[in-house]
Protein backbone atom coordinates (compact mmCIF):
# COMPACT_ATOMS: atom_id res chain seq x y z
CA UNK A 1 0.00 0.00 0.00
CA UNK A 2 1.30 3.29 -1.38
CA UNK A 3 1.79 6.47 1.08
CA UNK A 4 1.25 10.14 -0.36
CA UNK A 5 4.58 11.43 0.37
CA UNK A 6 4.12 15.01 -2.01
CA UNK A 7 1.22 17.16 -3.58
CA UNK A 8 2.54 16.11 -6.70
CA UNK A 9 2.02 12.17 -5.78
CA UNK A 10 -1.25 13.16 -5.45
CA UNK A 11 -1.95 14.91 -8.60
CA UNK A 12 -0.25 12.22 -10.25
CA UNK A 13 -2.85 9.95 -8.67
CA UNK A 14 -5.71 12.17 -9.71
CA UNK A 15 -4.11 12.66 -13.10
CA UNK A 16 -4.37 8.88 -13.70
CA UNK A 17 -8.15 8.13 -14.01
CA UNK A 18 -8.14 5.29 -11.99
CA UNK A 19 -10.58 5.59 -8.76
CA UNK A 20 -8.88 5.82 -5.67
CA UNK A 21 -9.17 5.73 -1.87
CA UNK A 22 -6.96 8.69 0.56
CA UNK A 23 -6.82 7.04 3.44
CA UNK A 24 -6.10 9.96 6.04
CA UNK A 25 -4.07 8.70 9.42
CA UNK A 26 -1.53 9.34 11.65
CA UNK A 27 0.91 6.87 13.72
CA UNK A 28 -0.08 8.15 16.58
CA UNK A 29 -4.02 7.00 16.26
CA UNK A 30 -5.03 4.09 18.01
CA UNK A 31 -8.32 3.77 15.85
CA UNK A 32 -6.00 4.16 12.85
CA UNK A 33 -3.86 1.52 13.75
CA UNK A 34 -6.74 -0.99 14.56
CA UNK A 35 -7.96 -0.20 11.08
CA UNK A 36 -5.16 -0.05 8.75
CA UNK A 37 -4.54 -4.29 8.90
CA UNK A 38 -7.98 -4.19 7.02
CA UNK A 39 -7.24 -1.50 4.76
CA UNK A 40 -4.39 -2.85 3.51
CA UNK A 41 -5.86 -6.39 2.79
CA UNK A 42 -8.39 -4.51 0.50
CA UNK A 43 -5.95 -2.90 -0.81
CA UNK A 44 -3.98 -6.32 -2.02
CA UNK A 45 -7.49 -7.36 -2.59
CA UNK A 46 -8.35 -4.75 -5.47
CA UNK A 47 -4.97 -4.12 -6.53
CA UNK A 48 -5.40 -2.91 -10.49
CA UNK A 49 -9.06 -1.90 -10.29
CA UNK A 50 -9.18 0.82 -6.99
CA UNK A 51 -6.24 2.34 -6.22
CA UNK A 52 -5.65 2.43 -1.61
CA UNK A 53 -3.24 5.31 -0.26
CA UNK A 54 -2.66 6.32 2.96
CA UNK A 55 -2.32 9.76 3.69
CA UNK A 56 0.11 11.02 7.33
CA UNK A 57 -1.65 14.07 8.49
CA UNK A 58 1.15 14.95 10.33
CA UNK A 59 3.53 15.00 7.08
CA UNK A 60 0.79 16.00 4.18
CA UNK A 61 -0.83 18.90 6.61
CA UNK A 62 -2.02 20.58 3.10
CA UNK A 63 -3.76 17.69 1.73
CA UNK A 64 -5.62 17.31 5.52
CA UNK A 65 -6.57 21.00 4.86
CA UNK A 66 -7.64 20.26 1.32
CA UNK A 67 -9.85 17.69 2.41
CA UNK A 68 -11.14 19.71 5.59
CA UNK A 69 -9.74 16.46 7.76
CA UNK A 70 -10.97 16.78 11.43
CA UNK A 71 -10.76 13.33 12.69
CA UNK A 72 -9.09 10.08 11.76
CA UNK A 73 -9.21 7.91 10.21
CA UNK A 74 -10.91 9.69 7.35
CA UNK A 75 -11.42 7.83 4.40
CA UNK A 76 -12.10 9.47 0.97
CA UNK A 77 -13.56 7.18 -2.08
CA UNK A 78 -12.69 9.16 -5.01
CA UNK A 79 -13.01 9.43 -9.02
CA UNK A 80 -11.14 11.83 -10.92
CA UNK A 81 -11.04 14.84 -8.76
CA UNK A 82 -14.57 14.14 -7.24
CA UNK A 83 -15.27 12.87 -3.43
CA UNK A 84 -17.82 9.79 -4.05
CA UNK A 85 -18.43 8.75 -0.36
CA UNK A 86 -16.44 9.24 2.85
CA UNK A 87 -16.30 8.01 6.34
CA UNK A 88 -15.22 9.16 9.52
CA UNK A 89 -14.20 7.08 12.30
CA UNK A 90 -13.54 3.25 12.60
CA UNK A 91 -15.77 1.28 9.78
CA UNK A 92 -15.91 -1.95 9.21
CA UNK A 93 -14.36 -4.34 6.49
CA UNK A 94 -18.10 -5.16 4.86
CA UNK A 95 -18.45 -1.59 4.84
CA UNK A 96 -15.36 -0.51 3.28
CA UNK A 97 -15.64 -3.05 0.93
CA UNK A 98 -19.03 -2.10 0.29
CA UNK A 99 -17.70 1.47 -0.69
CA UNK A 100 -14.64 0.36 -2.74
CA UNK A 101 -16.79 -2.47 -5.03
CA UNK A 102 -19.00 0.62 -6.04
CA UNK A 103 -15.66 2.52 -7.34
CA UNK A 104 -14.19 -0.33 -8.46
Amino acid sequence: MKAIQSNKQFNDLVASGKPFVLDFYADWCGPCQALLPTVEKLADEFAGKVEIVKVNIDKQRDLAQKFQVRSIPSLFFMESNKIKSSLKGMASETELRKRITALA
